[in-house]
This record gives structure tokens, C-alpha cells and sequence, in this order.
């Protein structure tokens, strides 16, 4: 199947999950990481210096997704047929307010642990304004789709999703994007000054992991022995767990917090 390769050597435990539960409105786990933003905001303000696109924890938050699955290629993953494929691409799905903030749609950003967080802020605002003159070409925007009576609409979509996915068909003549939320979702809520959240995978995204960006704020923590105010930002995480386990998604927080608390050594 284009754009992914079957793996084929599974744990007794993969194999297991991947029998034991339906689609991922069952198995999905729920954690949070709380990151020290200290260094993040230096490194977002001096890379704002240097010009070009508004650089945001956002765009930050992403390229250290993207760098963390490259380290964990085996996450970068989708089920089909009961078994499952690896994503040749890693690809970061932004989801993007707009009609102020009543509506949700979002740009995917292809190869993100290869661009920087320069070039994803300028991709993304691109893709942003595509969104909000209404000429993206996204799953939210697909005509037929949007045609259909309401009570036929939940079906149109499983059926979409096998076609694309379990079937391997190409459905962007019909507006329906080639693997439209790629290999990781990114929310922000913390700009609606919500502290922080989780939220669902979505079933027919084929999407194993999503990441919910609260609000930094400054909070009390230890450093040698002190009580030191720090700006922290809180991170909902969910991910699918017939995909992914409590050690890998250890590791991959490994990297994503270290990436994000110290960018000018992890980046350059």
C-alpha cells in the first residue's frame, strides 16, 4: 500500500491488542506531562528575532513531536486488516480555529521532523489562511460530504475511511485529502485560556496519538532545594493503546521534554 509498509514482526501483546479492541473510541489512555517553559520562550522569542513568520510554543510543540517519533518510528503506525502498517512519512496534523473560534478544521504538515520550526510557522500560517478564506482542501471540506443528509453522514465516513485506508483508494478527487491527520493531532486550548484538557482520538483520523497544548503559567516548583516560581505548560496526551504502551510512550515523553525544555541544546 503506498505510503506504508506492513510491519511484520509483532509481540505476542501487539498481536493480542489488535484482536482485543474495535476502533479507538475503546482503548485510548489519557496521561499529562507538565513542562518547565523557561527555555522554550527564550528559544520561541529569539527565533521571533530573526524575522519571517510568528514563531509559537505551537510550531515548538510539533517539530519535538515529530523528532520524538523518528526516535520511535515503531508509533508512527495505522491498523489495517488487523495488522498493522508503519507511516513513511512523519506528518503533524495542527488543528486551526476559526469564525472565531466556533468552528475547527487544520492543516497537515508533511515531514515535520525534517523542516524547522521556522519553516512549520510558515507553512502553518499559510495553510491557517487557506482554512479560513475557505479554499483548503481538507477532510472538513469535503463537497460530497458536506451534501449528504445528516443521518447518512456518520455512514459516508466509515465508508470513507475503509476505502482510504483498508483499501488503499485515492479519494482527493472527491476533496478527501491522502491521509488527511497524519501520524500525530496538535490542539491548542491554551490561547482560549483553558488551563489544560484532554481530548478523544478521532476514529475515522486513523490517528494514534494526540497532544492538547494548555495554558503556561507560572507555578511554583523545586530547583536545588528552593521554591522558585516557573512558567509550566501542561500537555494532555492521548494515544491509541493497540498501538502504543506505557514504554514506548515513556520514551517518546523522554525526548518530547527534553527537546522542549532545553531547544537551544536539542535544535540549535
Amino acid at each position: 500500500m503506498r505510503g506504508f509498509r506492513r510491519e511484520k514482526k509483532l509481540s505476542t501483546w501487539r498481536r493480542l491488542a489488535l484482536n482485543t479492541w474495535r476502533e479507538p473510541h475503546d482503548p485510548k489512555v489519557y496521561g499529562t506531562l507538565e513542562i518547565d517553559a523557561t527555555e522554550a520562550n527564550e528559544y520561541v522569542k529569539s527565533l521571533r528575532r530573526e524575522g519571517g513568520p510568528r514563531v509559537t510554543i505551537t510550531h515548538l510543540v510539533g517539530h519535538a513531536v515529530a523528532l520524538a517519533l523518528r526516535e520511535r518510528p515503531d508509533c508512527n503506525t495505522i491498523i489495517r486488516h488487523g495488522a498493522i502498517y508503519r507511516r513513511e512519512t512523519i506528518d503533524v496534523y495542527f488543528q486551526i480555529a476559526f469564525e472565531g473560534g466556533e468552528d475547527l478544521n487544520g492543516h497537515k504538515i508533511v515531514s515535520a521532523d525534517q523542516k524547522g520550526v521556522i519553516d512549520i510557522a510558515r507553512e502553518l500560517a499559510e495553510g491557517a489562511r487557506l482554512v479560513r478564506e475557505k479554499k483548503a482542501r481538507t477532510v472538513s471540506d469535503a463537497k460530497k460530504l458536506n451534501k449528504l443528509p445528516a443521518f447518512l453522514t456518520g455512514t459516508a465516513m466509515r465508508l470513507g475511511t475503509f476505502a482510504h485506508y483498508d483499501l488503499g483508494l485515492d479519494l482527493r478527487r472527491l476533496g478527501i485529502p491522502w491521509d488527511g491527520f497524519g501520524s500525530v493531532m496538535v490542539t491548542n486550548v491554551g490561547g482560549f485560556g483553558l488551563a489544560t484538557g484532554l481530548a478523544p482520538l478521532v476514529p475515522f483520523a486513523r490517528c494514534p496519538l494526540l497532544l492538547l497544548i494548555g495554558e503556561i503559567r507560572d507555578r511554583p516548583v523545586v530547583r536545588d532545594g528552593a521554591i522558585v516560581a516557573r512558567p509550566i505548560l501542561p500537555i494532555g496526551v492521548t494515544f491509541d493503546h493497540r498501538l502504543i504502551d506505557g514504554y514506548q510512550a515513556s520514551k517518546l515523553a523522554a525526548r518530547f521534554v527534553r527537546i522542549m525544555e532545553q531547544p537551544r541544546e536539542s535544535l540549535g
